[in-house]
């Protein structure tokens, strides 16, 4: 094992102990035969198509969203059904009673696809599609679907072979598609009016039965709850009082508008076609050619001998790989089984651990340029250029990894603690010749401030990723791309998923008109008091993301909340960046913290104890969205003399709230009154005024002199 790409040999040491070198799509199984082949064929071919259309030969914007949500349907079924397979030999074994349920259900699914190829070629003749025949299409898809979903939760394959069940999901997932694309020639003007019909009605609402039980079995039950939630909603509408009341829509209008660019076909899954498959693919690249490896030992190299070094560590390494990784609890799955046993090794107790790593993997969704995607759902919804929020979002950014880090060294102090010792640490000289490694995030960069599309740029970062393999051992051949490609696919299908059932959600938001509603409500509480009306659009935007991934979270909080904000006079950007970072906290917010959880699961400890560390760790970032308002400069808007002085009095003042925090201050313990006006220090300095500021520097310098006077007091008594 060499130091220049592989794990170092601290991580091969922890290995020992159970914990690998995890690759990101950590929850893969490796599939073998004819059907892993024929799955890897498919997730190359899902992959490989969509960059082809984005660099080569665009597709018109509907059909090609059409096409990205059936494909990835269909992939995701094929691997979620083959990663549940029990792979002892034997036959295939059906009871009597799932005969009765596969005879009609295989026959339906057969004559469905009859129709679609019968109705296909009759359009291609030039002679439209008889009534009866899009009538027989569609009741017989929508009872094969409705057949195939509830046998696929009661009976399992006992074979090598996909289940029956999830292989008609998957012909469903195509035949939406297909209906959609090459049979349907109306679908635009049709969808969401009183001149949709029935069939229209049934194929729409099978696509979205599909969708959320894609998203069921990739991201649990908590988006499911909500959609379903918001579904109830649309129909109860005109029974419920007040702010919730609408005049209620048929089923043929409501689910074919769903499946518009209203709903799912709009910016989330616009976004998931694009930028999300593109640089998921790119982290599956860095993934494949060890670069993502060389930024974790970069890491280790740099700060491993520091005070508490692998909790620094985690820091940095969770911030680069969050970034491009685009949920929280996949993020501390890939760094954490790494960083969070070395941390429990040089002292750390398990909870912090845990927590530390929970912080900073959410942390890495707000870290420019890729944000986890969110930066894309923010261009692609307000209109404002991608590189102008990347921009703003920078000071943000580093006052968040400020903070877990000031909150990580005052602990490492408080407790005694030690780095981890130069044996156990790549050499950092070595690591800086490897430098060029940092060259893909460098293109990136450059790339899109030279002014390329984030396409493109994001295409060129993912050829260099292959291309400085081939100055180390793990140079990436034709097998290892299309691993990479095959890998691209498998980390992208639950978030393809989850932006669809957001896009639902999203399509309920607007055919009801709850959002316009809620917003003249926090109108209403403005009047009264702003800050109210910032703390009502904070706990809503976190009750609206907690169990959600972030793209789903934030695609549905800006529906909701920030159109509210905006009316309050709040400017778009400011909103945006409002609601965004409270959806991606919400990761680390308890009661249901998925980020934490997902920690608690590695280090071995209490779930919820961890969730409430993590949030400890991330204090800061819940006060950072409320100086955007009261100082934009923190968001680049102001002069430089604006934005320099913000920045220094906010990164006092988040010293002053991690020693508050972790009670120490400077060189000394901090007691509990002087961890109280610490606190009140902290939040002066970050307010942003010239007034606030020296208040803060008035009570901090107070506890200065108080502690330096104590630690006289018994330096003279102990002498």
């Amino acid at each position: 094992m060499t130091h220049e790409t592989q794990p170092n040999e601290a991580a091969a040491k922890v290995g020992t102990d159970g914990v690998a070198d995890i690759p990101i799509a950590h929850n893969e199984r490796v599939l073998s035969g004819l059907l892993g082949q024929t799955v890897f064929a498919a997730c190359v071919l899902f992959t490989a198509m969509h960059l082809y259309a984005l660099n080569v030969s665009p597709i018109e914007t509907w059909t090609f969203r059409i096409i990205h949500v059936a494909g990835g349907l269909a992939v995701g079924f094929a691997i979620t059904a083959a990663m549940t397979l029990d792979r002892s030999p034997g036959e295939v074994r059906i009871n009597r009673v799932e005969w009765f349920a596969l005879i009609p259900a295989v026959a339906a699914i057969g004559y469905a696809v009859f129709c679609t190829l019968y109705a296909w070629y009759m359009r291609e003749t030039g002679t439209p599609p008889a009534n009866w025949l899009v009538v027989h299409l569609s009741w017989s898809l929508a009872g094969a679907t409705a057949i195939a979903l509830v046998s696929s939760w009661i009976w399992r394959s006992s074979s090598r072979s996909i289940h029956w069940a999830d292989a008609i999901l998957i012909i469903a997932s195509i035949l939406v598609a297909a209906y959609l694309v090459l049979v349907l020639n109306r679908w635009r003007m049709a969808a969401g009016t009183p001149f949709a019909g029935q069939t229209e009605f049934m194929i729409a609402a099978v696509g979205v039965a599909l969708i959320m039980e894609l998203t069921r079995r990739v991201a649990g039950l908590a988006l499911i709850l909500i959609t379903g939630v918001f579904l109830i909603y649309a129909f109860a509408g005109p029974y419920l009082p007040g702010l919730l009341e609408h005049r209620g829509y048929s089923f043929s209008r409501f689910f074919t508008y769903l499946y518009t660019d209203n709903g799912i076909l709009g910016p989330t899954t616009a976004v998931s076609s694009t930028y999300i498959i593109l640089f998921i693919t790119f982290a599956a690249f860095l993934q494949a050619s060890r670069v993502g490896d060389y930024f974790i030992n970069f890491a280790f190299a740099a700060a491993g001998r520091a005070r508490g070094g692998p909790a620094k560590v985690a820091v940095f390494a969770s911030g680069l790989m969050g970034m491009i990784n685009g949920t929280s609890a996949g993020n501390v799955v890939a760094t954490g089984s790494l960083t969070i046993p070395l941390m429990k090794k040089v002292g750390y107790h398990p909870r912090s651990a845990g927590g530390i790593e929970a912080a900073a993997s959410t942390g890495g969704q707000i870290v420019p340029p890729i944000m986890g995607a969110g930066a894309f759902i923010m261009a692609e919804i307000t209109g404002i250029p991608y590189t102008e929020i990347a921009i703003a979002a920078l000071i943000p950014a580093g006052l968040y990894f400020l903070s877990i880090y000031m909150m990580v060294d005052l602990e490492a102090r408080r407790d005694g603690m030690l780095g981890m010792s130069k044996d156990e640490l790549p050499v950092f000289r070595k690591m800086v010749k490897q430098a060029y490694l940092f060259l893909p995030i460098v293109i990136l960069i450059g790339t899109l401030f030279m002014g390329y599309s984030v396409i493109r740029a994001g295409t060129l970062a993912m050829i260099s990723a292959a291309v400085v393999s081939w100055f180390t051992p793990h140079w990436m051949g034709p097998r290892a791309l299309l691993n990479a490609l095959s890998l691209g696919a498998r980390m992208a299908i639950p978030l393809i998923a989850v932006c669809a059932c957001a896009g639902i959600i999203v399509g309920v938001i607007s055919l009801t008109g709850v959002g316009a509603r809620f917003a003249s409500m926090l109108l209403g509480i403005a009047d009264t008091s702003h800050l109210m009306a910032l703390f009502f659009a904070m706990c809503i935007s976190i009750l609206l993301g907690m169990g959600m991934p972030t793209t789903a979270a934030y695609a549905v909080a800006a529906s909701v909340v920030a159109p509210g904000l905006q009316q309050i006079g709040i400017p778009p950007l400011v909103a945006h960046f409002f609601v965004f970072y409270y959806a991606v906290l919400s990761a680390i917010t308890p009661p249901v913290a998925l980020a934490g959880y997902a920690a608690a699961a590695i280090a071995n400890t209490d779930p919820l104890k961890t969730a409430l560390t993590s949030f400890k760790f991330g204090l800061a970032a819940f006060i950072v969205p409320f100086m955007f308002f009261y100082s934009p400069a923190l968001l680049m808007e102001g002069t430089w003399m604006q934005i320099l002085r913000v920045v220094v009095t906010a990164g006092m003042g988040i010293y002053l709230l991690a020693a508050a925090v972790q009670g120490w201050f400077l060189n000394g313990a901090a007691n509990l009154v002087q961890r109280v006006l610490l606190l009140a220090a902290a939040l002066s300095m970050i307010a942003g005024g010239w007034m606030t500021d020296l208040v803060g520097l008035g009570i901090g310098g107070l506890v200065f002199l108080w502690q330096s006077a104590s630690l006289k007091v018994k330096h003279k008594a102990s002498v």
